[in-house]
């Protein structure tokens, strides 16, 4: 997986490089990381370290970002830096994750019970469940 100042982090094939996913974002990335435990990547960055002292933390989107590794679809964000994210690494237990930015700070982050016990969504199912519904909205029969 790449990270990239075009802002976006892109996953290659590791044998052949063939390009599989792109998750574009709104701001550089400077570092991405797969989860072993989870379909997921977590994304670092933010907004540029030479213009950090002229915007606030909230501005400067120096967040940790959740992205599904297949759907490519954002669903999470997790802030705590004051400076651009520049190293991202899970821990091998899958129950945390590390992240350290320009602000100086390296945080230890502990995943709650929530995102540890969630469930990737599986698309094909919402979209069954979709064309389940007859013309006038009403949801069909339950399974």
């Amino acid at each position: 997986i790449t990270s990239s100042a075009d802002f976006t982090s892109k996953l290659f094939d590791a044998v052949d490089w063939q390009h599989l996913k792109t998750y574009p974002t709104d701001r550089p990335v400077n570092d991405a990381v797969i989860s072993d435990h989870k379909e997921h990547i977590l994304l670092g960055g933010g907004q540029e370290a030479m213009s950090v002292t002229t915007t606030s933390g909230k501005v400067g989107k120096f967040e940790t970002r959740f992205f599904h590794l297949v759907y490519q679809e954002e669903f999470g964000t997790v802030k705590g830096h004051f400076g651009p994210i520049n190293a991202l690494d899970i821990n091998p237990t899958g129950r945390s994750y590390a992240s350290g930015a320009e602000d100086g700070y390296v945080r230890l982050h502990l995943f709650d019970k929530d995102y540890l016990e969630m469930k990737d969504p599986v698309p094909e199912e919402d979209d069954a469940d979709e064309d389940d519904n007859d013309d006038n909205g009403d949801v069909g029969q339950a399974r």
